[in-house]
């Protein structure tokens, strides 16, 4: 007997034969059970006269005739010869044994015929019972699955949906940091062109000795390689950005295609999932379970997916540390144009001090050069008045010489009087020498003070000059900047 919920089919037998199959079925009914097994082979061919075993009897007893005839000679004789028909109707006769056996064999015929039908049907019952049982677990097999199948893509679809909308957060915070670094790249070209360019350009129109290679002028240069290595690091980044973008950009959408396949597979098996044996829709289609149109088992189903997320989360940490990066790198940076712009202003400072030092010296001594060449010009008009006052003396002296030349004989005496006059004629004579030495070394003394007048006024108009420059063009614009840090991160260099 099968055992209950097995697929295998039960082996009907069928009767046996009962020694020679001698008669022949005389049952009338048609069996509608159709046995694959072959039928039993007949020991006679159906093409001849039947015989029954009588007549084989009759022929194995052939031999004792001849006993017969040498017994009862007369009694052989005596017997008339059979014709050719009533031979055969003697030989076609039944015996009584021949009939009950033929009954006998029709009812245990009979009876195993009927007694396979009847296992013929209960098997029939348990195997159609086991058969629906197979089908409804079978189905609620297939349903269990898809319904885990429907889970598994559900969860997948979950992780791949929060992945995306943590790529697309990623993605736009990182547009907003690179049009940061962008802004602050374009504000970098105000201080390296008007800030510190322009500033050398203006103090390349300093005059004479203030056109000096001066601490000024060594942070200006500084500054301009400080914002010119800013601004190398900035475009690096930018290309780093752009670059890890589309990486973002690109795993984003190998998630949004997984998605969207997962959203067609989702809703095709919750439909396959709800289909039931009275569901409307469905219908027969040959030969479909041998079709194989499948491109992937589970695990590598899981891991396509899986691999996407891991992907997505490696282009998103690599962007968080972009985006670190570049808040570090905006950080530094202004730091440093900071710092050196605040050493530009204090050299500025310092050299704007050290011009005013000198000018209001330069003054000062300016002040004491027209001083001293007042006090020059009036001592040249002393000197000039004081010959002047020796003048009448030296006349007077030379006209009593040339008066007492003309005394007569010996009256020409060289009497003391003489000798004085003489004498204060000489020293007329060298004060006024001494007086017109003094007066040319006054003229002289004059002179080098009005050069050097000249050369202060110069000197002044120099430092006048360096200072407007540096105080006023460059200072002006360099004061239009952010004074504080908080407002150099905002408009410097943000």
């Amino acid at each position: 007997m099968e055992i209950a919920g097995s697929t295998l089919t039960a082996t009907y037998t069928r009767p046996k034969s009962v020694g020679n199959n001698f008669l022949p079925s005389i049952s009338t009914m048609t069996a509608s059970y159709k046995s694959h097994a072959p039928p039993h082979a007949l020991s006679h061919s159906l093409s001849l006269p039947w015989r029954p075993s009588t007549y084989y009897k009759v022929a194995q007893v052939n031999p004792t005739l001849g006993r017969m005839a040498r017994s009862f000679p007369s009694t052989l004789e005596k017997i008339p010869p059979l014709s050719a028909s009533n031979r055969t109707a003697l030989f076609t006769r039944y015996t009584p044994d021949d009939w009950f056996k033929s009954n006998v064999t029709n009812y245990k015929t009979s009876e195993s015929w009927r007694n396979s039908a009847e296992r013929l049907r209960a098997d029939t019952a348990r195997l159609v019972q086991n058969k629906e049982q197979l089908t409804f677990r079978s189905q609620q097999e297939s349903s269990k699955n898809l319904g885990e199948r429907v889970s598994d893509i559900t969860f997948w679809k979950s992780e791949i949906q929060h992945e995306i909308e943590n790529q697309i957060a990623e993605t736009n915070a990182l547009v907003e940091v690179k049009k940061r670094l962008e802004r602050a790249l374009s504000e970098t070209e105000g201080p390296l062109h008007v800030v510190a360019q322009e500033c050398l350009y203006h103090r390349e129109r300093r005059n004479g000795i203030d056109l000096v290679h001066d601490d000024v002028e060594k942070n200006l240069l500084r500054e301009v390689d400080v914002i010119k290595s800013c601004q190398e690091r900035m475009r690096r980044h930018i290309d780093r950005s752009v670059q890890q973008l589309s990486n973002n950009r690109a795993a984003q959408h190998e998630l949004e295609r997984d998605h969207s396949d997962k959203f067609s597979a989702l809703r095709i098996d919750n439909r396959c999932h709800g289909l039931r044996n009275t569901s409307d829709g469905i219908s027969f289609h040959r030969g479909v379970d041998r079709v194989d149109a499948t491109v992937s088992v589970p695990e590598t189903w899981a891991k396509f997916s899986d691999d996407n997320l891991l992907r997505s989360q490696s282009e998103r940490a690599s962007s968080a540390k972009l985006r670190d990066d570049i808040e570090n790198l905006l950080n530094i940076t202004s730091n440093e144009m900071w710092s050196q712009f605040n050493n530009v202003n204090v050299s500025f400072t310092n050299r704007i001090a050290e011009s005013f030092d000198a000018k209001n010296k330069l003054q000062m001594h300016l002040a004491k050069t027209l001083q001293e060449m007042f006090s020059t010009e009036q001592t040249i008009g002393q000197i000039k008045r004081a010959i002047a006052d020796k003048e009448s003396p030296m006349r007077v002296a030379q006209t009593r010489l040339d008066e007492r030349t003309r005394r007569p004989n010996v009256e020409l005496c060289r009497d003391p009087s003489q000798l004085r006059l003489v004498d204060e004629v000489q020293t007329i004579d060298n004060t006024i020498n001494t007086l017109k030495s003094r007066l040319r070394e006054a003229e002289d003394t004059l002179q080098g003070l009005v050069h050097t007048k000249a050369s202060l006024e110069h000197d002044l108009s120099v430092k006048a000059n360096s200072l407007f420059i540096d105080q006023e063009k460059c200072m002006g614009m360099r004061k239009t900047f952010p004074s504080t840090p908080s407002e150099q991160c905002i408009g410097y260099c943000l």
